[in-house]
């Protein structure tokens, strides 16, 4: 059953660049870091030797329902042999590292992942310590640096919330921005005669209700009130709903109870006639 955007019903995508976890200390963060991987379509996870040992029972915890990514992950004992298979690899960091080496953000990544994918290379992201994020050694084992323009005061992102940038971006190429659903489609628009008769309704309704207190003014006014309705682009269903709410305000509390106790009546006349064997009026009859 579908519920808080999850739908088990939908098939789990697949793929995309790995993602590589280097020595986090927490379990919890690697479960959400999965998370954000199974949000936006990647499920290669490695991980370099975890301060807390793997398996992780808090990781499975906190990845709500990613459980596949964390079963399938990769463990490692350094981020050299972490890379050792992979063509091309992005260290991530919030920190100059005073190294000749380019600087790209998630987004100018992401697009060079898709199209380094496409060519058979395969691409890592790698992401380092909560507390210290990766070590120059390991950025030097990286092709290229991503970077976030985060506030440089407070650069620091959470480990989780760094992977999901990235991931966000990476989905976002992947998929050339297209989004998972739109606006169902819409009834019909209004024909010009319905709208003219919406308004006569309305203006019928508003002059019975003294709402043009000037003689003078009601012409602009009217005009006025027209082309609120003329901006809203209506549809059929639109203005159906428009004439009811009209109607409910003019009979009021009042006149609904008293349209409801009579299709109330009518049905309970037909159940008995039904009951008595008595052939019922045909519809539009009159007495």
């Amino acid at each position: 059953m579908p519920g808080s955007g999850t739908d088990s019903t939908k098939p789990w995508t697949e793929g995309g660049p790995v993602v590589v976890l280097v020595e986090p200390q927490l379990g919890e963060n690697i479960g959400s870091a999965a998370r954000a991987m199974g949000n936006f379509g990647l499920s290669r996870l490695r991980i370099v030797n975890p301060r807390e040992g793997w398996p992780n029972d808090k990781a499975h915890t906190f990845c709500a329902g990613a459980d596949r990514i964390l079963d399938e992950a990769q463990l490692f004992p350094d981020l050299r042999s972490a890379l050792a298979d992979v063509s091309y690899a992005v260290a991530t960091t919030a920190r100059e590292r005073g190294m000749a080496k380019p600087v790209f953000g998630a987004d100018v990544v992401a697009r060079d992942t898709v199209a380094r994918l496409g060519a058979g290379q395969d691409v890592a992201l790698c992401f380092g310590r909560e507390r210290t994020g990766l070590y120059t050694e390991e950025v030097s084992l990286c092709d290229a640096i991503l970077t976030l323009p985060v506030n440089p005061a407070f650069a620091s992102l959470n480990l989780a919330t760094a992977v999901a940038v990235t991931a966000y971006e990476w989905s976002k190429a992947a998929s050339d921005g297209v989004l998972p659903f739109a606006m169902p489609d819409r009834s019909p628009p209004a024909e010009r005669t319905d709208l003219f008769a919406f308004f006569d309704h309305l203006e019928k309704e508003l002059e019975e209700a003294v709402f043009f207190r000037s003689p003078e003014k009601a012409p602009s006014t009217t005009r006025n009130i027209r082309n609120i309705f003329h901006r809203c682009e209506l549809t059929k269903q639109d203005l159906a709903t428009l004439h009811g709410v009209v109607t409910s305000l003019v009979e009021g509390r009042a006149g609904r109870e008293q349209r409801k106790e009579q299709n109330n009546a009518r049905k309970a006349a037909k159940r008995k006639a039904r009951a008595d064997g008595a052939p019922e009026e045909p519809a539009g009859s009159e007495g």
